[in-house]
């Protein structure tokens, strides 16, 4: 472990996990501070899933050093798992049940939960608290995984792809939670596929291709360091749209102005995002 593991809530080196002749983890490497928002990004298949599963204790490791609040996910005992919530992919419900009833049941395991009324209201769930899960949207039943993940106030929450089948103010209202539990203290690690959410919510990101973490910093960092040139669009004068990708974007501008004589139709000038950053790391980049 670093020196500095005292500061961590997650401190992972050298990680290893193969599936027969496949290899999911191939020497991964994180640190984590406690209190941050920690963004992990890959294709599926790179390994994320698989990681969260090993630093939650579900999945067994082949190799590598790995310490989640301070002990051994591999050997965590029920007080180290109380303090450790989780968000899966999956469902995790039963369907008969309330969702009152559901977030009730689920607090009793652990030893000092939130209220849960507080935490239905937190996941925009009010309206539905009587409702079967049975018959709730795909968007609501994954708004009660997340208050099942956070009902036990955990100091580190895990959370798979959490917002899967949300609609845009579904989102949002979680993307609000998540900032008022990392204002409260709680050490957050977040996989997504929506690069908005990664760059909104994450104070720092690691990219991970075929199991290995291939970037790591802050989103404004990642896109300083491997962006790559500018994009320069305008409009022809019969109306066509034209754009120029170029390292050198205040030339190509100035070459415009001479041809326009002044004025450019249409002119634009973007600069990389971290989606065209995730894509170049990812090997994806002609996938666009």
């Amino acid at each position: 472990m670093t020196a500095h593991a005292n500061e961590l809530a997650v401190d992972v080196r050298g990680l290893r996990k193969r599936y027969g002749d496949v290899t999911a983890v191939d020497g991964i490497d994180l640190g984590i501070r406690r209190g941050e928002v920690f963004g992990l990004l890959g294709p599926n298949g790179a390994g994320k899933s698989t990681t969260v599963e090993i630093l939650q204790g579900n999945r067994a490791r082949d190799g590598g050093e790995v310490s989640v609040l301070g002990s051994d996910p591999a050997r965590g005992t029920r007080a180290w798992r109380s303090r450790v919530g989780i968000v899966w992919q999956d469902d995790s419900a039963p369907a008969e049940l309330t969702v009152r009833e559901t977030v009730r049941h689920f607090a009793r395991y652990y030893p000092r939960p939130r209220d849960p009324d507080e935490v239905i209201g937190l996941v925009g769930l009010d309206a539905k608290a009587d409702a079967r899960i049975k018959a709730l949207s795909g968007g609501q039943r994954r708004r009660l995984d997340v208050a099942l993940g956070v009902i036990g106030d955990p100091e580190l929450l895990l959370l798979d792809e959490p917002t899967t089948g949300f609609d845009p103010a579904a989102r949002r209202r979680f993307w609000d939670l998540i900032r008022k539990l990392s204002g409260e203290g709680t050490t957050i690690l977040l996989t997504t596929h929506y690069l908005e959410e990664a760059e909104a919510l994450a104070d720092r990101l690691a990219v991970v291709a075929e199991g290995r973490v291939v970037a790591e910093g802050e989103p404004a960092g990642l896109r300083e360091h491997y962006g790559t040139g500018a994009t320069v669009g305008w409009t022809e004068p019969d109306g066509t749209a034209r754009s120029e990708r170029t390292d050198t974007p205040t030339r190509t501008v100035a070459a415009l102005m001479h041809r326009f004589d002044g004025e450019i139709p249409g002119l634009t000038v973007g600069r990389p995002t971290l989606e065209d950053v995730y894509l170049r790391l990812t090997g994806q980049e002609d996938a666009r």
